[in-house]
C-alpha cells in the first residue's frame, strides 16, 4: 500500500510539474504576470513567493495549475502583461506547452533507460530466461538458465521452435521437456495451462535476454524513435475506442494509481518506462478539442484568429459547461471502471 501511494505520487507529480512547467515557462517568455504555480489542488501544503509569482504545493495531487493574469478579461489587472493582452500566436504557444512538454518528458525518460539500463532483446538460443515462480515450469523444477534440447519429443534448436511446440501441447495433460542444465540432461514433466489471451497453452517462462548499451547519439535517435512509436500507437487505438463507442479500458485515477504500484514493484526501470507512457497519454488527451482542455483552449484560440476577435462570452460560457460536462461524465465513467476492476476483480 505504501509502496503504491509513492509511485502514484511520483508517477502524478513529475507529469502534473512538467506539464505546467510548459505553461508556466512560456507564459513567463511571452511576457506574461504568472501569480501562482501550483502543484496539486486544495489547501496549499507549503507556499513561497518568488518575485510576483507564489509556488504551491497543494493536497490533493491530482493536478495543477497556473494562475496566469488575464485569463479572465474582465479581471485582467497587469494591464499588456495580461494573458488577453497578448497576440493569438503568444497565448497558442502557452497553451500548447503543457502538451508540449508530455511529449518531451518520454523523449528523456526513454533517453535515461536506454543509456543507463541498456537494451534488451531476445535471445534466440532455447534458453530459460525467467522460469515465474508458481506457473507449471517451476513447479516441475525447470529452472532459470536451463537449455531446451526436446519438447514432448520434438527436438528444439530455437526460441521459435520451443514457442510453437509448447503453444501445441494440450493443457492439463503433462509433457515431457528435455533441458540441458551445466553438464547433465534433466527431463520434467509439465502440465501447461491454457492462456484465455493469447488462445494457447503456457508453461511459465520467459526468454533469456541479451543486454546491449548504445551510446550517446544512439540512445537519443532509439527514445524519439520509441516515443514515435507510442503516439502512433496510441492515436491508432483511441480511433479504435471511438470507432465503437466503447469505454471499457478507460482507467481513472484509482486505477492508474493501482498500476503504479504494480509496476513500481517490478523495479524503476519499468516505472520510468510506465510514466514516459502515461505522459505521451496525458499529452494526446490534453489536446483533443474539448472546452476545459488545453485542446478546446487551442480551438478557441484558431476561431478568435480567423474572426479577428475572441468568440462571445455566452457562446464561451456554454462550451466551457459542455466541455466540463463531458469530461466530469468521463471522469464518472473511468472511475466506475477503477471500482470494477479493483474492488470486485473485474
Amino acid at each position: 500500500m505504501v509502496l503504491t501511494i509513492a509511485a502514484a505520487i511520483f508517477v502524478f507529480g513529475l507529469l502534473v510539474l512538467v506539464h505546467e512547467l510548459g505553461h508556466f515557462a512560456t507564459a513567463k517568455l511571452t511576457g506574461m504576470r504568472v501569480d501562482e504555480f501550483a502543484i496539486g489542488f486544495g489547501p496549499k501544503l507549503v507556499s513561497v513567493k518568488k518575485g510576483e509569482t507564489v509556488y504551491s504545493i497543494r493536497a490533493v495531487p491530482l493536478g495543477g495549475f497556473n494562475d496566469i493574469a488575464g485569463m479572465d478579461p474582465s479581471q485582467n489587472d497587469a494591464g499588456d502583461r495580461g494573458y488577453c493582452e497578448k497576440p493569438v500566436y503568444k497565448r497558442m504557444i502557452v497553451i500548447l506547452a503543457g502538451s508540449f512538454m508530455n511529449f518531451v518528458l518520454p523523449v528523456f525518460l526513454f533517453f535515461g533507460i536506454f543509456f543507463f539500463a541498456g537494451v534488451g532483446t531476445p535471445n534466440p538460443e532455447p534458453i530459460l530466461g525467467q522460469v515465474m515462480a508458481d506457473k507449471p515450469a517451476a513447479q516441475a523444477g525447470l529452472q532459470n538458465g536451463d537449455r531446451v534440447i526436446a519438447v514432448d519429443g520434438h527436438p528444439i534448436s530455437s526460441w521459435k521452435e520451443f514457442v510453437t511446440e509448447t503453444s501445441k501441447l494440450d493443457a492439463g495433460k503433462p509433457a515431457a521437456f528435455t533441458v540441458q542444465r551445466g553438464e547433465e540432461t534433466v527431463t520434467a514433466q509439465v502440465t501447461p495451462t491454457y492462456d484465455q489471451n493469447g488462445k494457447r497453452s503456457v508453461i511459465g517462462v520467459m526468454s533469456d535476454v541479451k543486454m546491449t548499451y548504445p551510446g550517446l547519439f544512439e540512445s537519443m535517435g532509439m527514445a524519439v524513435q520509441r516515443t514515435g512509436q507510442i503516439i502512433y500507437a496510441m492515436i491508432d487505438a483511441l480511433y479504435k475506442i471511438l470507432l465503437e463507442l466503447s469505454g471499457a479500458d478507460l482507467a481513472g485515477p484509482i486505477g492508474v494509481a493501482q498500476m503504479a504500484g504494480q509496476v513500481a514493484q517490478l523495479g524503476i526501470v519499468p516505472l520510468l518506462n510506465f510514466t514516459a507512457f502515461l505522459s505521451l497519454n496525458l499529452g494526446i488527451i490534453n489536446l483533443f478539442p474539448i472546452p476545459a482542455l488545453d485542446g478546446g483552449h487551442f480551438a478557441g484560440l484558431c476561431v478568435e484568429a480567423v474572426r479577428g476577435k475572441p468568440m462571445g462570452e455566452k457562446a464561451m460560457y456554454y462550451l466551457q459547461i459542455t466541455g466540463i460536462t463531458l469530461l466530469v461524465l468521463l471522469m464518472l465513467l473511468a472511475t466506475k471502471n477503477d471500482i470494477v476492476r479493483v474492488f470486485m476483480g473485474g
